[in-house]
């Protein structure tokens, strides 16, 4: 998904404005893949200015969204994490309905559902939800917050062992974020969830890792392997 500017938001609104909302769904997706935030790295991927980070932050803890604790780590407080997988969720359901439905891409939906989740009512995510068939992750594998949960037994794959087996379970959401061509070069090799690989070779020196999936290999980086989680055969 491409960085967007963002505007001032709407003070006062009895829920968060579409800016906070971004805020929101970037904190929860960097606490999920266990990168936790500062606001030099929030501002790069919100692509806005620290300065403008700060001042968000300060309104956000205000509000009661967030706070900052003994590290300079900034934390969702229960009733920010509330409104961020109920923003998360809205998206992964969007983004299912215009891959399943609509035919659309993995980049193309990210990108449109990121305009889309901020229009959708309860009322139409509940029934949309309903139309879908009731899916558990979106189309990258990741939970639907409130419908599944993330496996305590998956692994990143850049984690496995050479002689290692696995299937793809999802693909970082940081990776969706900071680096959407992934998606494209992911899906045109079929490393997608379900996808059954084998490790060929780990290269420490290189810092690559050969998998083969099906009758293909194909050698990643390791920070593009510490991007996929799979489940150990």
């Amino acid at each position: 998904m491409q960085k967007r500017q963002l505007d001032k938001s709407n003070a006062g609104s009895p829920e968060p404005s579409e800016v906070i909302s971004r805020y929101l769904e970037a904190l929860y997706y960097m606490w999920s893949e266990g990168e936790p935030p500062r606001s030099a790295r929030l501002a790069d991927w919100l692509g806005v200015s620290r300065p403008t980070v700060t001042v968000a932050l300060r309104r956000m803890t205000r509000d009661g969204m967030v706070r900052m604790n003994n590290r300079k780590e900034i934390e969702l407080t229960a009733a920010g994490r509330r409104t961020a997988e109920s923003i998360v969720r809205r998206h992964r359901i969007m983004e299912r309905w215009l891959t399943d439905v609509l035919g659309l891409d993995w980049v193309t939906a990210d990108a449109e559902a990121a305009r889309l989740e901020h229009a959708v009512s309860e009322v139409v995510e509940r029934r949309l939800y309903e139309a879908i068939g009731r899916p558990r992750t979106c189309p990258h594998g990741n939970p639907i917050p409130g419908h599944s949960k993330a496996s305590p037994k998956e692994r990143r794959l850049a984690t496995l062992g050479a002689g290692a087996r696995a299937a793809i379970s999802r693909v970082s959401e940081v990776a969706e974020r900071d680096a959407p061509l992934l998606l494209a070069y992911l899906d045109e090799r079929g490393l997608i969830p379900g996808r059954d690989v084998d490790v060929v070779e780990v290269d420490d020196i290189g810092r690559t890792i050969r998998i083969r999936a099906g009758k293909r290999e194909v050698t990643l980086s390791h920070d593009t392997a510490a991007k996929l989680w799979v489940m150990p055969a």
